[in-house]
């Protein structure tokens, strides 16, 4: 499924449709270059499943940061795969709405029914495509 969105507000919309069908344990990757929305749709599901006065960093620094049922993991700092395991991604995996931003380093450990959004440039938008 490909969604084209044209702003910033569409791609939140989009977003908060996208976690309404959420249900744990799931697994969801997020994947596109910097800056192309991975954490806004993190923190929209966040939001939206938690409450819209949910506050929701980034997880750049923290690499994980955890709300009721939900894990949210930004792996780009992640150097060696067996870090994983330590901050506690395939717990997460197991029991939580799990939100991977950067998920290239944990492939060989995402489950076969992960689901993938794939996010790029369409215009002064977003082309967002789920597989």
């Amino acid at each position: 499924m490909i969604t084209v969105t044209e702003n910033l507000e569409q791609t939140r919309a989009w977003a908060a449709d996208f976690a309404k069908n959420l249900r744990a344990p799931v697994c969801v990757a997020l994947h596109g270059d910097l800056g192309m929305g991975k954490s806004e749709i993190a923190r929209t599901i966040i939001q939206t499943l938690c409450g819209a006065d949910t506050v929701v960093p980034s997880p750049t620094f923290t690499i994980v940061q955890n709300y009721d049922g939900i894990s949210h993991f930004d792996l780009y700092r992640v150097t060696d795969a067996s870090e994983l395991t330590e901050i506690g991604l395939m717990h997460a995996i197991d029991h939580d709405i799990t939100l991977i931003e950067w998920p290239d380093m944990a492939a060989e450990m995402l489950p076969p029914d992960t689901i993938h959004v794939y996010i790029d440039v369409a215009g002064d938008g977003r082309r967002i495509r789920v597989e």
